[in-house]
């Protein structure tokens, strides 16, 4: 008798334990429906900004629904270092649930911000190369992980198809921030391939959008500007809205065709762009999001790649009478046309 009443009372704990667990358990079910998940997506340049748009796009595709179960608090930094730390302290002090950020800058920014927090970084855009971003590619470790930019093999990559559409080149000129993160690792491998091929690399190094115009200016007053392309390098400065709008004149008024980097290159006077699509990039942040938002943490996500996109400007390069490669144009997801006026 006292054996069965054991048992019996044993029983009575066993299924106390299993309602409470229960309980949590619907409980934590629960709370995640019902939870609003705070995003701090932090830009810093407007033309990337349809990074964000893919980002949102594909969040709601798994069901994160602006509004309803997710909030953005979009910041465009305008390529200002100070705008981008006081928006990534903003996003610390309203304890948003993760950061997303892109390009370079704003990544290494946003990683520093959150420094001591348990806020996620999700990063895009972003320069591994010659910087602490991420411990590894498979280990990011910390609580960040993203989608890379591919440097330094997109700078000689794109040095290849420039050289491609113009093989006669014999003096190649980059200019580019010394300051900028990527542009260190970028240099040490571009300039090896640029010398096996017996070109010269013209390097102007600058700190400020006057270094640019000041050297675009005095090869124009001298008889010979002494290059025959221009490759873009996709710093802050040289893509910048002032320094590539000057290098396209410069290259405008002495024939020289610019190998362009970013989307917009190519539509702004550039023979080609090289790089991920932007909405896609958006996209494939998203889905580490989603991965976070699950329990995944952030630093154990393995960081992913976006496939390059070749994007020919055949009006300038008729322009510029330049005869395109079968191959090259073959391999171009987009060509851009001439549209004769009607």
């Amino acid at each position: 008798m006292c054996i069965n009443k054991k048992i019996s009372f044993g029983r009575q704990i066993l299924l106390v334990i299993l309602l409470v667990v229960f309980c949590v358990f619907l409980s934590s079910c629960s709370k995640k429906t019902k939870e609003v998940y705070r995003v701090g997506i932090l830009c810093s340049f407007a033309p990337f900004i349809n990074i964000a748009d893919g980002y949102k796009a594909k969040m709601a595709e798994l069901g994160y629904t602006e509004g309803k179960n997710i909030i953005y608090d979009l910041q465009i930094a305008h390529m200002d270092p100070k705008g981008e730390k006081r928006a990534a302290r903003k996003f610390v002090k309203d304890k948003v649930d993760l950061i997303f950020a892109f390009s370079t800058e704003a990544s290494i920014t946003a990683k520093a911000a959150t420094q001591g927090t348990d806020i996620p970084v999700v990063f895009s855009m972003a320069g591994i190369e010659g910087n602490n971003l991420v411990n590894s590619m498979h280990h990011p470790g910390g609580n960040i992980t993203g989608v890379r930019y591919t440097g330094p093999e997109n700078t000689v990559k794109r040095f290849e198809i420039l050289h491609e559409l113009v093989p006669n080149i014999k003096r190649l000129y980059v200019t580019y921030n010394i300051n900028y993160p990527a542009n260190k690792a970028s240099l040490e491998v571009l300039r090896p391939v640029v010398a096996s091929l017996g070109i010269r690399l013209v390097e102007a190094p600058i700190t400020s959008m006057e270094d640019i115009q000041a050297d675009l200016q005095a090869r124009s007053a001298s008889k010979d500007t002494g290059i025959d392309a221009i490759l873009i390098m996709p710093d802050d400065l040289s893509q910048s809205p002032d320094g590539f709008g000057a290098i396209v004149k410069f290259a405008n008024e002495h024939k020289l065709p610019i190998g362009g980097g970013a989307n917009f290159t190519a539509d702004l006077g550039a023979t080609f762009s090289f790089v991920p699509d932007f909405f896609e990039i958006g996209a494939l942040a998203a889905t580490l999001t989603d991965k976070i938002f699950k329990g995944t943490p952030a630093g154990t996500i393995m960081v992913v790649t976006a496939r390059d996109r070749l994007r020919l400007n055949y009006k300038v390069i008729q322009k510029l009478g330049i005869t395109v490669p079968e191959g090259l144009l073959s391999r171009a997801d987009e060509i851009i046309h001439y549209k004769k006026p009607e």
